[in-house]
């Protein structure tokens, strides 16, 4: 069993007891989300597409952790004309792991 689901402007494909991180989303650990963009369902060969969603279709899971990745640094140069630029960046996300894919 899985599903593709939109959230944060970005398609994931899911499937039960799975961990994924996602873009930020607001709320504690521990806590039950649902996502109700669901873009594809498949269930032992039966395969639903949405048009562009599936109606009455959701995910539902469970927040593990908020968190932020490693340092990147983004550094820009340009020869010849003394100008630099340094910056250090963390991207936040959100570990959630999938309890339950409930189809329409």
């Amino acid at each position: 069993m899985l599903a593709i689901i939109k959230t944060g402007g970005k398609q994931y494909i899911v499937s039960p007891k799975q961990k994924i991180k996602i873009e930020k989303i607001e709320g504690k650990e521990g806590k039950q989300i649902e996502f109700k963009d669901v873009l594809l369902f498949e269930n032992d060969k039966v395969i639903e597409i949405g048009k562009p969603l599936i109606k009455g279709a959701k995910v539902l899971a469970t927040i593990v952790k908020q968190g932020r990745t490693d340092k990147i640094i983004v550094f820009k140069y340009k020869a010849k004309k003394r100008q630099q630029t340094k910056k250090g960046h963390h991207q936040t996300f959100t570990e959630v792991e999938i309890k339950e894919i409930i189809a329409a």
